[in-house]
């Protein structure tokens, strides 16, 4: 009996320790990026599922650090940007950074809405506004403690593509040997796509996300301090971080494994191979792989995109609420903490308005990848930087091999923003 109940009771104290990492890396796997990876599976079959091998250490690599920055200062990273860069370098990228973020709350409440259409019916506009007054709601009016495991609970929603792949045929050995051996090849379309892979998977926002959500984490975890003040519990709050951060990141690469898989099973044997949106990825699979796989699909993709708003815009509000010296926490009331939960609002009620625009949903998320582009670079250098001095960091500098991985994530990026910018010029 002993035994059982140290086989149970270890998964269970192993999950109790999943946080912010594991809502981050759900986060990515939005609908934005679903359109990306089932772009991939419908062009080129399993010949991209490499880019999400490759980018797993590496997204793991820089989310650590920026958690680190926020668990060692008990600040964000926008606080602790302000505290080593002069306000002519910081508040540009914080501000497109807002930019790219509305934008993609823009095309993910278009994305939720349109495969909400699809499942049930009815008018698409009407679905935007109470998907983004829900998650407004959810964000202003529940308390943290609440509000958490929420999204916790959401993030199950992304086992919707593990369930298509299993409705569908799949040659596994086939699988292996594109992953592993891959067939690369040079040509534009290609290339953009390995490029926007690796955009989507490395985002911004993410960085603010985790960060924040350490530090708020430190306040509401009785014991759960910063390090640069209470040094005696890094070995176990550094094992906790890098536990949370490697199985978050590998949860969401899986998933985004599994979303290529899924339309690289289906629609590219089928000849299918212009996708535009998650929506008609989940429309086309169903004369293919039939209701089943195209249900999951589509409520997969509500799903996501109800855990992935309230990030975009909670990222954004702690961004610029660090930014302008004002309370940023989803713990504080709306009274004291009026800039934060400001941004929240506009940010959101500017996504939903965006809906009724009449803006190309496609030529947005190109846009939002861009301006992502641009902000990702100088702000990865920041962290990598900032997580190196002692001034900020004192004892917790970062070292090894999460040093080695936040660089070469920064170097990808940086040839990613460089392609993104010659595509685009030209």
């Amino acid at each position: 009996m002993k035994l059982l109940q140290k086989v149970f009771s270890y998964p269970l104290s192993a999950l109790k320790k999943l946080g912010p990492g594991l809502v981050t890396g759900a986060a990515d796997d939005d609908p934005s990026g679903i359109a990306t990876y089932s772009q991939a599976g419908a062009q080129y079959g399993f010949g991209l599922l490499w880019t999400i091998v490759l980018t797993y250490p590496l997204m793991a690599g820089i989310q650590m650090v920026c958690a680190r920055i926020g668990l060692v200062t008990g600040r964000g990273l926008a606080n602790n940007m302000q505290r080593c860069y002069p306000i002519a370098l910081t508040l540009p990228l914080i501000l497109l950074l807002l930019v790219a973020n509305i934008i993609n709350i823009a095309a993910d409440l278009a994305a939720m809405s349109d495969a909400l259409k699809l499942v049930v019916g009815g008018p698409r506009h009407v679905y935007s506004i109470i998907i983004g007054i829900a998650c407004l709601m959810l964000q202003v009016f529940v308390p943290y403690h609440r509000y958490l495991p929420i999204l916790k609970w959401l993030t199950l929603s992304l086992f919707a593509y593990v369930g298509t792949v299993f409705a569908s045929h799949v040659d596994w050995s086939h699988v292996v040997s594109e992953t592993f051996l891959p067939q690369m090849s040079f040509d534009a379309t290609y290339v953009l796509l390995v490029v926007g892979i690796f955009g989507t998977t490395i985002s911004p926002y993410l960085f603010f996300w985790q960060a924040a959500e350490e530090v708020e984490d430190i306040a509401d975890i009785p014991d759960r301090k910063s390090l640069i003040d209470h040094p005696a519990q890094a070995p176990r709050e550094l094992k906790r971080l890098v536990f949370d951060t490697m199985f978050g990141m590998g949860f969401s690469n899986l998933i985004s494994f599994f979303i290529i898989l899924t339309t690289a099973a289906t629609l590219f044997p089928a000849g299918i191979y212009h996708i535009q949106t998650s929506a008609d990825a989940a429309a086309a699979l169903r004369p293919i792989a039939g209701d089943f796989a195209f249900i999951l699909f589509a409520m997969g993709i509500i799903g996501t995109g109800l855990l992935a708003i309230p990030v975009l815009a909670g990222s954004a509000a702690y961004a610029v609420a660090e930014l302008m010296k004002k309370p940023a926490s989803l713990k504080l009331t709306v009274c004291s903490a009026k800039h934060f939960y400001g941004v929240i609002i506009i940010a959101t009620l500017i996504g939903i308005g965006l809906d009724f625009s009449g803006i190309d949903p496609i030529q947005a998320l190109i846009w939002s990848a861009v301006i992502n582009g641009i902000v990702a670079v100088p702000l990865m250098i920041a962290v990598m930087h900032m997580s190196s001095m002692p001034k900020i960091m004192g004892d917790f500098t970062i070292k090894g091999k999460t040093k080695l991985l936040g660089w070469l994530a920064t170097a990808l990026m940086t040839v990613t923003a460089i392609i993104l910018g010659l595509v685009n010029l030209f």
